[in-house]
């Protein structure tokens, strides 16, 4: 259990560590932010590549080991994952559903709170516009966490989609500290619990 997030100063900030997924078939990004206060942390970020895999479930078999390797290196607190959107292709959409499906499974495993955005909810978070192009994630999120060069594409998306869910926990937890005669908690799970 968390500590107490409240009014009193003698709290200490509480460190919420997210690591972020981008699923697909052929590249997968990853990345792990964590909160301290009101400042953003960047750990890590990475790819896991499966052009080099023979048959759709080598393709996974890398996916998962790849998440899982992220998992146990970094020890987040919870993932947040893109939820499915619409593809016009079925079997891209198939191929899609299989990533994060085996993405999911390596956060089952561990015991890991999943939270799924929209893109657009986790690009206007990140962009301010629930339609930013791709380049313009990568741009915001090099700036937001301070890195230098030019990010690979999957990975920034992974990263924006766990500023995501720490802005949104934020964004919870000081609704539920204006609210008069209420403690709020922040659980294992990330979320804010009123009691």
């Amino acid at each position: 259990m968390r500590p107490v997030i409240g009014r009193s100063a003698d709290v200490a900030p509480v460190a919420r560590r997210i690591l972020g997924i981008d699923p697909g078939s052929v590249v997968t990004g990853w990345g792990v932010v964590e909160s301290v206060g009101n400042s953003l942390i960047h750990l890590a970020h990475g790819t896991v590549a499966t052009a080099g895999a023979r048959g759709q479930g080598a393709r996974l078999n890398c996916i998962y080991r790849g998440i899982e390797a992220a998992i146990d290196s970094h020890l987040p607190d919870s993932v947040c994952i893109e939820r499915v959107f619409f593809a016009r292709n079925p079997q891209s959409a198939l191929k899609l559903g299989q990533a994060r499906g085996v993405a999911l499974l390596a956060a089952a495993r561990r015991n890991l709170p999943v939270h799924e955005y929209a893109a657009v909810e986790i690009k206007a978070a990140v962009v301010g516009y629930g339609h930013a192009t791709k380049q313009q994630v990568q741009m915001m999120i090099a700036s937001l966490l301070h890195l230098p060069g030019r990010l690979p594409a999957d990975a920034a998306d992974a990263l924006a989609a766990a500023i995501c869910h720490l802005h949104r926990q934020t964004f919870q937890a000081r609704l539920l500290e204006a609210l008069p005669g209420t403690v709020s908690k922040i659980g294992r799970r990330g979320s804010a619990i009123i009691e």
